[in-house]
């Protein structure tokens, strides 16, 4: 997989993730300094969003979207994954009234980043992506998005979600 930013191709870290594979645990940081992972989520349905810095604009409109989706997806966890620190992200998420899902940082060991294929090694930051597993932790949807700069398919990722309640 080939993702670029600013049409500058990057490399992925660790090995990325396609339909039908498990997702392997993983351990982030809330913005309450608190672990999270993956089996914290539970037997629900999955929605994760990977971004690079809640900070630019597409990153903002990307997790406001989920944000506002995950109020009405009832049986689905919905996370947002990026480096920022928990405290940036706490200030960001407090700024843009973003309450409905989990925002969470792997700016320590880069877990996610590593174990999702979503680190980019040039910059360190995470590649856009947008993964749904079910419930039993089996992708089903996955997009790395080709451009950085880009948004996702948020009707392909919540449509992938909806069919598994």
């Amino acid at each position: 997989m080939t993702v670029t930013f600013q049409g500058a191709t990057q490399t992925l870290e660790g090995a990325q993730l396609s339909v039908g594979a498990k997702a392997l645990d993983f351990t982030v940081v809330k913005t309450d300094l608190s672990p999270w992972s993956l089996k914290d989520a539970g037997d629900t349905v999955k929605i994760i969003s990977s971004v690079p810095s809640l900070d630019t604009p597409v990153c903002d409109m990307q997790t406001k979207r989920f944000n506002k989706e995950a109020a009405n997806l009832k049986g689905v966890t919905v996370v947002t994954i990026s480096v920022d620190l928990p405290f940036a992200q706490a200030r960001w998420c407090g700024a843009a009234n973003v309450s409905s899902h989990i925002v969470a940082s792997d700016y320590n060991q880069k877990d996610f980043g590593r174990k999702f294929g979503t680190l980019l090694k040039e910059l360190q930051l995470l590649t856009r992506a947008v993964f749904v597993l079910d419930k039993d932790n089996v992708v089903k949807y996955v997009q790395y998005v080709p451009e950085i700069t880009n948004e996702p398919d948020y009707d392909a990722a919540l449509n992938a979600a909806k069919a598994l309640l």
